[in-house]
């Protein structure tokens, strides 16, 4: 139960009504919208087939162009252990660090196993061991090994590519349409804000067109762009997140900003940063300074598997106090053998780059990797605004609190997408006629690399009262323009541009420090800040406005 209290901050802080994009040019109608083909996004069309809905699926790139197929770690999912699922659930809790949903993460952990088996009906190949039952791997936060995976290394690319395949069925039905290279603009509602449809642009012929949907879902992934270095993809551009806070929905626990502890240092690809496992770390290997001393010795209980956001504050904490921009993770003692077999992906990564995780450390820095924050909606994916669901990333559903439990995000994707697939079997609005309303505006896409350093540094893994209050101004500066321009770099610009907005000014209101929300003024987390930070834009207006509530555990 959600009780809204009384509004800690209120601030004009300048966002877009609508983006700026040339009227509709054709029209198509469905039942179902799916927006994202991650794992989110392909559980809810699985869920569907057989359904008789007709389902259409809009994404930004190709289908498998998100982040899915780059998760490197596994599913968490409980063991055979009667006593895991509430152990899984617990650690959860631990490292949401106050803020979880109790009832949906005990669902979460409840539903896992079955999950995983339906995954691998559907052809998922997990790695097994000598025995034929799946390998099971541990990484930060968890208690026991429970984390199954797939080629090492590349399970997301094995659930991604398991999840396509099932497309072929729905196909085969005749009630499936998919549309690649398509972009989100905004969200039509009709006049009481029911979500109606969505207005959407075809990257390649650059026409704009109309999907009309009895239900609109949206599963277009985090924000990892709004940094300057980040281990998502390029298309991780908020669009989901910044459509649907135009169209009316709330934003929660924007703030909360996962960095993952071990990026290789140095090497990034389209600034997209190399991943090192946390897995690395659940098989043994540890994190060291430049002289060999532990990082995380009498830091935490776990040591070097402490959740997350321990490890990432730690890590920034003694790069600052040694004026350096990176640690190492030493992962000799597994041997070759391990790292060969099980961080293909990793090992091929460093190589690349100049370094041999065999014989040598692998330099390391935390980078921006996860959204714990987002559309507030429940685990079938029903968000505040009639006709729209929100699963995955893009969506908050109380499952990761202040911090998320590693490898909990595919298996959210699974529960939440096969969640909302059986709700809209069973409760589909009618279908109603809608538009997308308020003045177009856009951010100058120039602007873009600048905000992005400037949110790197001051909102990253530690942020200062000074930091947030100088990315403020520059965000006022960066403000977006009447009208504008309609090309793909001037929708991505205002996306970025307005989640920064709310990041910057929910993570200003939090006066504390609490999981991967981290200020350098006030260092320990508050009993008056157990709370969530809702951020919401009056439609058709440029206030972004965040408001606290509390919640019934």
């Amino acid at each position: 139960m959600l009780v809204t209290s009384t509004p800690v901050l209120t601030r004009t802080a300048p966002v877009a009504a609508r983006l700026a994009a040339p009227g509709a040019a054709w029209t198509r109608t469905c039942d179902v919208l799916v927006i994202g083909s991650g794992v989110a996004g392909l559980s809810v069309v699985a869920g569907l087939i057989g359904s008789g809905l007709d389902v259409m699926v809009v994404t930004k790139g190709a289908l498998d162009a998100g982040s899915t197929p780059w998760a490197q770690g596994g599913v968490a999912r409980a063991t055979d252990d009667l006593g895991d699922v509430e152990a899984h659930a617990r650690d959860t809790i631990t490292a949401g660090a106050g803020l979880c949903d109790t009832a949906a993460v005990r669902r979460l952990a409840a539903e896992g196993p079955a999950a995983v088996e339906a995954l691998v009906a559907r052809g998922a190949a997990f790695d097994t061991g000598p025995d034929g039952k799946l390998a099971q791997t541990r990484e930060g936060g968890h208690s026991r090994a429970r984390i199954v995976h797939a080629g090492g290394d590349a399970t997301g690319s094995e659930v991604q590519r398991a999840l396509t395949a099932v497309l072929a069925t729905a196909r085969a039905d005749g009630h499936l349409t998919i549309a690649e290279n398509t972009y989100l603009l905004d969200l039509e509602r009709a006049d009481d804000g029911q979500v109606t449809g969505a207005l959407v642009a075809s990257l390649g012929d650059g026409s704009v067109g109309r999907v009309l949907a009895r239900a609109t879902v949206l599963a277009t992934g985090g924000l990892g762009r709004v940094f300057a270095v980040s281990t998502n993809p390029p298309a991780m551009t908020g669009d989901g997140m910044a459509a649907a806070l135009r169209a009316g929905a709330v934003l929660r626990d924007v703030e909360f900003v996962q960095f993952h502890p071990t990026v290789f240092a140095g090497r990034a690809v389209g600034n997209q940063a190399l991943l090192i496992s946390e897995a690395v770390r659940g098989e043994g290997a540890v994190l060291r300074d430049a002289r060999g001393t532990l990082v995380m010795a009498g830091v935490h209980p776990l040591a070097d598997l402490a959740p997350r956001d321990i490890v990432a504050a730690q890590m920034a904490q003694v790069m600052a106090a040694n004026n350096v921009d990176h640690l190492y993770l030493d992962a000799r003692g597994l041997g070759a053998a391990v790292l060969e077999h099980r961080f293909p992906t990793v090992l091929a990564g460093c190589r690349e780059a100049g370094v041999d995780p065999v014989a040598e450390p692998i330099p390391v820095r935390p980078a921006q990797h996860y959204s714990c924050g987002g559309v507030a909606a429940d685990l079938d994916g029903r968000t505040g605004v009639p006709g729209l669901l929100a699963v995955g990333e893009v969506a908050c559903t109380g499952v990761h609190g202040a911090n998320r439990l590693a490898s909990n995000s595919l298996l959210e994707g699974l529960v939440a997408g096969t969640g909302a697939a059986r709700l809209l079997r069973e409760d589909l609005p009618a279908r109603r006629p809608g538009a997308v309303s308020g003045p177009s505006a856009g951010t100058d896409p120039g602007a873009r690399p600048a905000l992005a350093s400037a949110m790197q540094c001051d909102a990253g893994v530690l942020r200062s009262p000074q930091g947030l209050a100088a990315l403020a101004s520059l965000l006022d500066l960066t403000a977006p323009t009447p009208g504008g321009t309609g090309t793909l770099a001037a929708w991505e610009a205002t996306n970025l541009h307005t989640l920064s907005t709310a990041i910057v000014v929910a993570a200003s209101a939090r006066a504390e420090s609490r999981g991967c929300h981290r200020r350098t003024d006030v260092v320990t987390p508050s009993d008056a800040w157990a709370v969530h930070l809702d951020t919401t834009v009056v439609p058709g207006t440029t206030g972004v406005v965040t408001t606290t509530t509390t919640t019934t555990r």
